[in-house]
């Protein structure tokens, strides 16, 4: 097993992309850039319908909105062709990152319980005025 430096971030898990069309998105990647891609995936207490586009380094994650009050929703009212979305580190224990992020200031998304992610474990996200305008979502690995 690879130490980490003195930080809490692992490697990038993925990099998300809203799109105003999933369908579109996932053809373009696979059939223009020949990347593999995995079948859709409805994630409603995320709001969101993600693909995955495989890549051997990391993922690239395409999301469209999903339901009523989709956060993916409002960032594309503001960017109708889509965009990056965030981007997601893991991290070995999502709880004690969690605290020892909310003790250095830092604000946690939601009430800071971890959700179940599009990989079935624990996720949360980090406020992007935080961050430099980057939406961070932690996810444990």
């Amino acid at each position: 097993m690879q130490e980490k430096e003195a930080g809490m971030l692992g490697r990038v898990n993925h990099i998300a992309i809203a799109v105003p069309n999933l369908a579109a998105a996932t053809a373009s990647y696979r059939d223009v850039l020949g990347a593999r891609v995995s079948p859709p995936q409805a994630l409603p207490e995320h709001g969101v319908t993600v693909v995955f586009v495989e890549l051997p380094n990391t993922k690239v994650e395409l999301l469209e909105p999903l339901g009523e009050g989709s956060p993916i929703a409002a960032f594309l009212e503001k960017s109708p062709s889509g965009g990056m979305h965030h981007i997601c580190y893991e991290v070995d224990d999502i709880l004690s990152a969690r605290d020892r992020l909310v003790a250095g200031g830092a604000r946690v998304l939601g009430d800071g319980t971890p959700k179940t992610g599009a990989h079935g474990k624990p996720v949360l996200f980090l406020h992007p005025k935080d961050f430099f305008g980057t939406l961070i979502e932690l996810e444990e690995v």
